[in-house]
């Protein structure tokens, strides 16, 4: 792909401009005028994620909108409904699965943040959720125009991360435009190209910069910290043990358990709470928090038992050789109700989409 590509501008000349121009000796010309050839050799090889990244002023959005006219825009510009959830933004077409699935995928994994409208999500949170409809509103190719301008800087590497794996695993394009470098080692993009020394390299996918995570036991007083996240209930049993994650001296993470009752055996432990903040949010802390927990307990001679519906959980539990499915569980919901109408099970790894599924797994730990 070439393009010559030229930016004029007319220029009215008034008595600041002429004392500007006397005081820096800058000529004045009918137009201000910048042109370059851009060759983006992007139809070589397969791809998914690219990047166009340079600072300011250096024709990063003027390139993309010449490339690709109709794909790239600000993530901003999406019409959100002022006073509805999220969820119901997105196509009419899409079921409520897919629509929780790409929210998830991106790192957006808090129920509660589904059910709000977009005027009252977090930074963090408005900019996964602009993507995630950027990825439903478009079938093809997506261009994300100011990427990650809008948050902080640690969000911008977390949600990045988040991104590229959702657009991967969905067979999707994303061409990110952006200011920001530091988000190259986490995009991960397959190719890369630079306004500031306009040129373009291929890259390979690596695994994202380590990411140092402390887990410690917590005092349940951390609970208010993370209660506003978790899907279910914002109360802990007063029996519950607590654990944490920490990054940088942050609490990001919170897993507590229980003990499961059990006519046969009393060496059973059950999940309680899993709950990752926000903007940390797709980078996998929270399983990696309560496989620790889970291990932990192993060595003292308890199983380690976790029921969730979440689809996130659900997934990880799935892929991962450390979880052992043992039933799935279906709730009937009746609109109005306060609670479930009854409970059946399922064949062990069925699905219904109409009814809220709830999966138990075993946590099976890794061979010595």
């Amino acid at each position: 792909m070439k393009h010559h590509i030229e930016v004029s501008t007319p220029l009215k000349v008034t008595p600041r401009v002429l004392q500007m121009s006397g005081m820096f000796d800058v000529p004045i010309s009918e137009k201000l005028t910048n042109e370059w050839d851009v060759e983006l050799p992007i139809e070589e090889r397969e791809w998914s994620v690219g990047l166009v990244v340079g600072p300011s002023g250096s024709g990063k959005s003027t390139l993309a909108k010449t490339f690709w006219p109709e794909a790239g825009r600000p993530v901003e510009e999406a019409d959100w409904s002022p006073d509805g959830a999220i969820i119901d933004d997105f196509p009419e077409e899409m079921s409520i699965r897919d629509v929780v699935g790409l929210l998830t995928a991106v790192g957006l994994g808090s129920p509660p943040a589904w059910m709000r409208p977009y005027r009252t999500l977090s930074t963090g949170e408005a900019f996964r959720a602009s993507v995630a409809r950027a990825l439903a509103d478009n079938e093809g190719l997506v261009v994300v125009d100011e990427f990650t301008s809008t948050v902080d800087r640690q969000v911008a590497k977390i949600a990045s991360h988040a991104v590229q794996k959702a657009v991967r695993r969905n067979g999707r394009q994303l061409i990110a435009v952006t200011c920001h470098y530091d988000v190259i080692d986490w995009l991960q993009p397959d190719w890369v190209y630079d306004t500031a020394a306009q040129d373009s390299a291929w890259r390979s996918v690596q695994p994202h910069p380590r990411l140092r995570v402390d887990i410690h036991k917590a005092d349940r007083t951390l609970w208010p910290v993370f209660a506003p996240h978790h899907y279910l209930s914002k109360d802990l049993h007063r029996s519950a043990q607590c654990y944490a994650a920490w990054v940088d001296g942050r609490p990001v993470a919170f897993s507590s358990y229980l003990h499961l009752p059990h006519f046969a055996t009393r060496n059973i432990k059950r999940a309680h709470r899993i709950v990752v903040l926000p903007d940390w949010q797709g980078m996998g802390i929270g399983m990696r928090l309560t496989e620790y927990v889970a291990n932990d307990l192993w060595r003292q001679g308890f199983r380690y038992h976790l029921t969730s519906a979440h689809p996130a959980v659900k997934s990880y539990c799935v892929r991962s050789p450390r979880w052992m499915d043992t039933q799935t569980r279906v709730i009937r919901v009746q609109a109005g109700s306060k609670g479930p109408k009854n409970l059946t099970k399922m064949k062990r790894g069925s699905e219904d989409p109409r009814r809220f599924n709830t999966r138990t797994f075993r946590y099976s730990p890794p061979a010595p």
